[in-house]
């Protein structure tokens, strides 16, 4: 082979991998943020790889805060997110001439959650507060001085980190104010490490999403909750969609970014999502929202409505049918 043709075949070669990197890298869709919303997108991604063989999927887990920050700077096609994107984060988007997509795709018990070898079964917003706000940082550490009718037992309380959208919801929730909260106690955005310090400490107390407490039945136990003085509710599917389950019940999103949602690829994932999220979300344990509510998301992706109808907060309290009368709204 001559000098020439060697070098041409060399250069060709070089092409064809570097246009074969850049295939590879774009058909990459990049995802972060809740860890709560995770166990859904990782289902939806396991099955959209295996239909869609030659695109890749990447799930990370910053928490919904980290998430948003990424999603923000445009590092991430999608954000999965436990809590709305607020009002700091919308405007930290604009800055960055980053558009999106809002779509709800489930909805979610936050769970309270003890030992099994606990004596509670129920507990009511007012003494959660007790135990958490701020002003309970270093005096109320015995259960007994946030109810007298609790044990007289040491208090240890595990919690989402507060980079966690799950964080900002049960503040929001509980104390009143989001990210209002205590901080002596064991953080994490890792909702197993959470699992394992409440089924290893007969004096604990914690909170996560509920996919992660019915994936741990036999090593927590779920409280029911009272709020405004009304009777206890537990943490169920059915008392999500009936509307009693509050303050704890909650929507979860993810959120495409509009340049992403130009490819073929991301557009083709969105999509997938919404068509398979009623089965796949019931298989992870969250509850699937109304049909209607699919359908609308996929309205919302083929015209690439931009904004959100949540008003830059969270919205405690929050029932499935008034987010879809949201929904409804153009």
């Amino acid at each position: 082979m001559s000098q020439a043709r060697s070098l041409s075949v060399l250069a060709a070669s070089i092409t064809l991998i570097a246009s074969t990197n850049a295939f590879a890298q774009a058909s990459t869709i990049k995802i972060d943020g809740s860890s709560t919303v995770f166990p859904v997108t990782e289902a939806v991604a396991e099955e959209f790889q295996k239909a869609n063989r030659g695109l890749k999927v990447t799930v990370g887990v910053s928490g919904t805060g980290g998430g948003f920050r990424k999603f923000c700077r445009g590092e991430t096609d999608v954000q999965n997110a436990s809590r709305p994107i607020l009002k700091g984060e919308m405007a930290e988007c604009k800055n960055n001439g980053v558009q999106f997509v809002e779509l709800p795709v489930a909805y979610d018990a936050l769970t309270v959650v003890v030992n099994p070898r606990s004596p509670l079964n129920s507990i009511t917003i007012e003494d959660l507060k007790k135990m958490w706000e701020p002003a309970a940082q270093g005096t109320v550490m015995r259960w007994n001085q946030a109810n007298p009718s609790f044990p007289d037992a040491p208090l240890a309380l595990f919690g989402a980190g507060a980079d966690s959208g799950t964080f900002d919801y049960f503040t929001e929730a509980v104390t009143g104010k989001s990210k209002s909260s205590r901080g002596d106690f064991t953080a994490s955005e890792d909702d197993n490490v959470l699992v394992q310090g409440v089924s290893r400490n007969v004096n604990a107390l914690g909170f996560f999403g509920y996919a992660y407490f019915q994936e741990n039945k036999d090593k927590v136990k779920g409280l029911a909750i009272s709020w405004k003085g009304g009777p206890a509710v537990a943490p169920t599917e059915a008392n999500v969609l009936n509307g009693t389950y509050q303050p704890m019940s909650r929507p979860i999103f993810i959120y495409v970014n509009a340049k992403s949602l130009a490819k073929p690829e991301v557009k083709q994932f969105a999509e997938f999502f919404m068509k398979n999220a009623p089965k796949l979300v019931k298989e992870v344990k969250y509850v699937p929202l109304p049909a209607k509510a699919y359908e609308y998301n996929l309205s919302a992706i083929a015209k690439a409505r931009v904004g959100t109808k949540m008003g830059g907060e969270n919205k405690v309290g929050l029932t499935i049918d008034q987010l879809m009368s949201l929904e409804a709204k153009e």
